[in-house]
């Protein structure tokens, strides 16, 4: 019986010997992205492939047809093989940004074997680098002190939910003290999640950083679910395994807008914060924009500070809570009267909602409503959000603003 159980020691440890072997073979001694040299190189072991490209963001870009109108796509190139099987690609090095990239092998998409830092964006993974620079100097991870990132379930009884799910970032020292805060509400946009700001948005390590330098206000950041139907991410709840998708039940329909409270008396019942108009926050980008611009004119009195990053501005909607959308003008009117600090307008030139953000910034106008716009060069692109929360966070609270 001993040399039975011996025997299998034996083969169990071989076979997890074998195991990590195969992880170190599969990926390999290959580096890519290789960034060296002001250049970057892409590498691939395929040396049955007949053909690889390679499709980052940088590259040069067509424009396509997708749900919420045309926008630009990431373009490709052809990599070529060497004599040991690797494909490789070597380009210039792009502008300071977080970059994403992935492979087509025979015209099959594929994740870098070789690089473990991926993205999901709705249903697609990418993998990504980092080009440090002026721009992206914040999207870094620094020595500097550190918020905390939690994932925390709160009851929503306006959706009919015990338990859904936001992240909340808290700042560095909040956990030592009994300091009170002011609040950030931070919305993603159409198929995103609770996960996306903190993910693809770097909002965990702009935060860090901005507040280190002094440049940004100390603040709690709320990033919630904005898909009315959803409890938290696809597959972290139950019954949920199922492909996330682009358009989802119960997000633009006034569900949300009106179930809004229910995120702020959590956190307000649960967290340190500063409860008063003042050191209230609300932003977001393109559905988030949206969600911010009608949450802020539905509920006058509870931001001081608004940012519409990319928004989507006009909605046509049927059913029960079509009131959220209705009388604009005169919601405006009731917020406007009363001053916010900082209404806030960014969105590129080359963003389907470009002109929806002109016509809206134009009836602003013909009220005299004051607001502060920014216009980038490029599109509907996380590239841009990232840059306008980057931007946008030092003007909050009043610490460049008295």
């Amino acid at each position: 019986m001993k040399q039975f159980l011996s025997l299998v020691a034996v083969c169990i440890f071989s076979l997890s010997a074998w195991a990590q072997e195969t992880v170190a073979v599969n990926t390999g001694d290959l580096i890519s992205p290789e960034v060296k040299n002001q250049t970057v190189t892409f590498r691939l072991l395929a040396p049955e492939a007949r053909e690889v490209w390679v499709e980052t963001d940088f590259f040069e870009k067509s424009r396509q047809q997708t749900p919420l109108g045309e926008v630009e796509m990431a373009g490709r190139q052809r990599m070529e093989k060497g004599e040991n099987g690797v494909w490789s690609y070597t380009v210039a090095l792009p502008a300071p940004e977080l970059h994403t990239y992935c492979f087509y092998v025979d015209g099959v998409r594929m994740l870098d074997p070789s690089n473990v830092y991926m993205l999901r964006d709705i249903a697609t993974y990418m993998n990504y680098f980092l080009v440090d620079g002026a721009l992206s100097e914040n999207y870094f991870v620094r020595e500097v002190p550190h918020g905390t990132v939690a994932k925390v379930w709160y009851p929503s009884p306006s959706l009919g939910m015990e338990r859904r799910r936001m992240t909340v970032y808290t700042p560095a020292g909040y956990e030592e003290g009994t300091k009170r805060y002011p609040v950030l509400y931070l919305l993603h946009g159409a198929g995103g999640d609770e996960n996306a700001w903190s993910e693809l948005g770097r909002a965990v390590q702009i935060l860090d950083n901005l507040i280190a330098q002094g440049k940004a206000e100390p603040m709690i950041v709320v990033m919630p679910n904005g898909n009315g139907a959803q409890q938290a991410v696809p597959g972290e709840y139950p019954n949920s395994m199922y492909k996330p998708s682009f358009m989802n039940p119960k997000t633009m329909e006034g569900s949300y807008e009106k179930a809004f409270p229910d995120i702020m008396n959590f956190v307000e019942s649960h967290y340190r914060t500063i409860n008063d108009k003042a050191h209230r926050a609300i932003a977001g980008l393109s559905m988030g924009g949206f969600h911010s611009l009608y949450i802020s004119a539905n509920y006058p009195d509870k931001f001081d500070y608004v940012g519409l990053f990319s928004a989507a501005i006009n909605r046509e909607s049927k059913g029960e809570n079509t009131y959220i959308y209705k009388n604009l003008e005169e919601k405006l009117a009731i917020q406007f009267a009363a001053a916010p600090k900082l209404y806030f307008i960014a969105i590129g030139n080359a963003d389907f909602l470009y002109q929806d953000n002109v016509a809206f910034r134009q009836l602003l106008d013909r009220h005299g409503y004051k607001y502060e716009y920014t216009e980038t060069d490029g599109g509907h692109e996380w590239r841009n959000w990232r840059k306008y929360l980057n931007n946008w966070l030092p003007k909050l609270f009043n610490l460049n603003n008295s």
